[in-house]
């Protein structure tokens, strides 16, 4: 009868582990079972292909936000001088850099902002856009810069 018990047991936990490695990601990733987990977006580069950068210093600071954006409405033409991400919540926001290239992200992308350059974020669309906006900075130093002359935003012509 001992050796019974001991062989389920065994057959118990081997059986355990396989379907916990089957399972899915969640346990990989180092969570509880119950949680799931989705990579929506892994990169070393900005939105423009730069290379992600931190700033060096030692009062860094993260402000997470919401930000709304009505149909109709844009960002005005901005710059971050430290790096943000942004989860699109609701909605279709299309960005235009200042060397003329757009994207558009939707519902549940995730955007890697540009840093150091001009772009203008919009709502082109008939519903609101949401977006839950993270920003890397430094204590005292803003996180959103405007350009002191907006019209002297380059653009490239239509095509």
């Amino acid at each position: 009868m001992k050796g019974w018990r001991w062989a389920r047991w065994r057959v118990l936990a081997v059986g355990g582990l396989a379907l916990g490695l089957l399972a899915g990601s969640a346990w990989s990733d180092g969570y509880q079972a119950g949680v799931t987990a989705k990579v929506l977006c892994k990169t070393t580069v900005t939105g423009n292909g730069q290379p992600i950068a931190y700033p060096q210093t030692d009062k860094a600071e993260v402000t997470a936000m919401t930000v709304e954006l009505a149909p109709g409405a844009s960002t005005g033409w901005h710059a971050h001088p430290v790096p943000v991400y942004a989860y699109v919540v609701s909605g279709t926001l299309s960005v235009e850099l200042e060397d003329g290239t757009s994207r558009t992200f939707g519902p549940d992308e995730a955007v890697i902002e540009v840093v150091n350059t001009l772009h203008n974020g919009s709502n082109r669309g008939a519903e609101p856009v949401k977006l839950a906006v993270f920003y890397l900075g430094v204590a005292g130093m803003p996180n959103v810069v405007t350009p002191a002359q907006p019209a002297a935003v380059p653009r490239q012509a239509p095509k």
